[in-house]
């Protein structure tokens, strides 16, 4: 290849396009590996065959684990926020919430409960060993149950809760009793102790419906 074909614009931009794609599969390669395997039982070895990329392809986008492993946090935290999101951007009703919940459980179902929340078992892992993994999975969360809070907002705004409610308060214990379920669900390889805990959750959130519900919270 000539010197003036390697610098064309075209020809940048090609380039620029494969490595953008090579990254992109490295991430997904990671993503499925440490869902399944962990983060610290994965190595770049699993990872550039499951990728099927070369050791200087990896070492290009990524200079080691470390990268590599902050990286996968920013892709996995926008993978749920976009689910979620669509989840619970309009959210305004109890039955939403109980919407959420049976689609969160579905999910889990299909891998009967085992591994958990790709986010969660990534902070049991990452909290004590790498500072700047654990404030973005942080701030994933923080965004996650945002997502919630902001829903109850709109619902005690409506009428539908009373003003009494506490939509952050209880947005934190809804998150917490989903982040608890996914655990208890992976040690169980069942789903029945998450729907346990988001239904415990929900029934709180419904004891301060403005009125009287007959929704299920199952």
């Amino acid at each position: 290849m000539s010197d003036e074909q390697v610098a064309s614009p075209t020809n940048r931009r090609r380039i620029s396009q494969r490595g953008l794609a090579t990254r992109e599969r490295i991430l997904e390669a990671a993503n499925r590996l440490m869902f399944v395997r962990g983060v610290n039982a994965t190595t770049l070895d699993d990872i550039r065959e499951a990728s099927q990329t070369s050791k200087s392809q990896l070492y290009h986008h990524f200079a080691d684990k470390q990268e590599l492993v902050r990286e996968l946090v920013k892709y996995r935290g926008a993978l749920v926020l976009q689910r979620e999101r669509g989840g619970l951007e309009r959210l305004r009703s109890f039955s939403g919430l109980v919407r959420w919940r049976n689609a969160l459980v579905q999910a889990n179902s299909l891998n009967n409960g085992r591994y958990g929340c790709g986010l969660g078992s990534m902070a049991v892992e990452l909290s004590d060993q790498d500072e700047q993994a654990r404030s973005m999975l942080l701030e994933t969360f923080a965004a996650w149950e945002k997502l919630i809070s902001d829903g109850l907002h709109r619902m005690r705004d409506s009428g539908a809760l009373r003003q009494d409610a506490d939509p952050e308060k209880l947005a934190t214990g809804l998150m917490a009793a989903l982040q608890g379920g996914y655990l208890l669900a992976n040690a169980a390889h069942n789903v029945a102790p998450m729907e346990v805990a988001l239904d415990m959750a929900l029934d709180h959130i419904k004891s301060y419906l403005s009125e009287p519900s007959g929704e299920p919270t199952r």
